[in-house]
């Protein structure tokens, strides 16, 4: 019987086969990469603001405290975006007419909110409770980085689940005394483990990673 293949035609096959196998686990890896990278997250991007907001100015350079403009963060699961009054109590003294602030004015003659954008938006299937952390003694820098060194406002945490989780199993590496969850400068003790195990205790943190925690 006529043969219609070449000898070589096995090792075509086995190549093409080991081919195929190899370009679908690069596509399959480069699509996870792609997916966990900043480019995806937009961990590290900049946010484009109505006004200039800098964050570097009025936490870091005047000193103010997070809890003055974001005033539902002990009590709410939300952080509130500051409302047009409050920006106004220093601003109807402090650049009053200049330019920049103009949509602050319009706001406040018209009673529209500003319509900021939001930095740390979690997917709508996902609660998180701000008052929870904060007093569970999880600073505002552990999750939201050094925004008193941001002059524009940027996700400096990547937000995926995973990252969760590595705080929510081992909470004891993050934990900080409750009078130091505003403090941005703060700098965890080398002894941190065992500070943050004692705190653990004291503050009855429970390791919590099951879905219904996050997902409701």
């Amino acid at each position: 019987m006529a043969q219609f293949f070449p000898r070589t035609a096995n090792s075509i096959a086995r190549f093409s086969l080991l081919g195929l196998v190899g370009a679908i686990a690069c596509i399959a890896g480069g699509s996870y990469l792609i997916v966990e990278s900043p480019y995806e997250t937009r961990q590290g991007v900049p946010r484009e603001q109505p006004i200039p907001f800098s964050h570097e100015h009025h936490a870091g350079d005047l000193g103010i405290d997070c809890r003055y403009c974001h005033t539902t963060v002990e009590d709410s699961s939300f952080a509130n975006i500051p409302a047009t009054k409050i920006c106004m109590n220093c601003h109807s003294q402090m650049w009053a007419v200049a330019p920049v602030l103009e949509p602050l004015r319009e706001s406040l003659r018209t009673g529209r909110s500003i319509a900021w954008t939001r930095v740390h938006d979690l997917p709508d299937f996902v609660y998180f409770n701000h008052s929870i952390h904060v007093h569970n003694g999880i600073g505002c820098s552990t999750c939201h980085g050094r925004v008193d060194k941001m002059p524009i406002t940027w996700q400096a945490e990547p937000l995926r689940m995973q990252w969760c989780l590595d705080c929510h199993r081992n909470p004891a590496r993050y934990v900080r005394p409750r009078d130091q969850v505003f403090n941005m400068a703060y700098q965890p003790p080398r002894n941190q483990d065992v500070v943050g195990a004692e705190l653990v205790k004291e503050y009855h943190i429970q390791s919590l990673t099951s879905c219904s925690t996050c997902h409701r």
